[in-house]
């Protein structure tokens, strides 16, 4: 009698043990089906941006801007592309149409150096070091700033970080033009 109850409680444990197994089994698809359903809801309803590892300060819409979470500033992903002196750059950011909106600017030196990123680097299409994240693609190092002074124009370069730089607003060699606006 005792060894029949011995053997039952043995077959019990044994179905414990697989209903078990079969619970964690459940738990774990489960698990992956709830993931695989919000990715799905997120990339159909367009909710899904992509992010640098950098804590979310910088988040890559899907419609060519970048937003800066830290400063609200939206930012174009990309430069205009070609040499470009200061009355072109202001004249290509004040006509940027990016993500729909009309009121894109040139920015301040201040601006483009809160961009600047030691830590991160990568080569520009004219083959300087750029340090930015890479959310933003810049062709060349030089980018346009707002301020003038007489027939100068300031400048930020980022591959030296150097900022409070006044180049002739004629100049065009090198230089770039990033829109900026106000995200909020």
């Amino acid at each position: 009698m005792k060894l029949k109850r011995v053997l039952r409680l043995l077959a019990q444990c044994k179905r414990i043990d697989e209903i078990s197994l079969s619970i964690n089994i459940m738990r774990s698809l489960l698990i992956r089906l709830t993931f695989a359903t919000f990715l799905f809801v997120c990339v159909f309803s367009g909710q899904l941006q992509a992010q640098d590892n950098s804590g979310a300060r910088f988040i890559a819409n899907d419609n060519g801007t970048v937003l800066d979470s830290k400063t609200g500033l939206m930012w174009a992903a990309k430069d205009n592309g070609a040499d470009i002196d200061w009355q072109g750059a202001k004249g290509y950011c004040k006509n940027y149409r990016g993500g729909g909106f009309t009121d894109w600017r040139l920015p301040t030196q201040d601006e483009l150096a809160g961009l600047y990123d030691l830590t991160k680097t990568y080569k520009s299409d004219c083959g300087y070091n750029v340090h930015l994240r890479e959310l933003i693609h810049l062709t060349c190092t030089w980018m346009w700033a707002s301020e003038t002074r007489g027939s100068g124009a300031s400048y930020f370069n980022f591959n030296l970080g150097h900022r409070r730089n006044w180049r002739y607003q004629s100049h065009d060699a090198f230089f770039r033009a990033l829109p900026v606006r106000s995200g909020k």
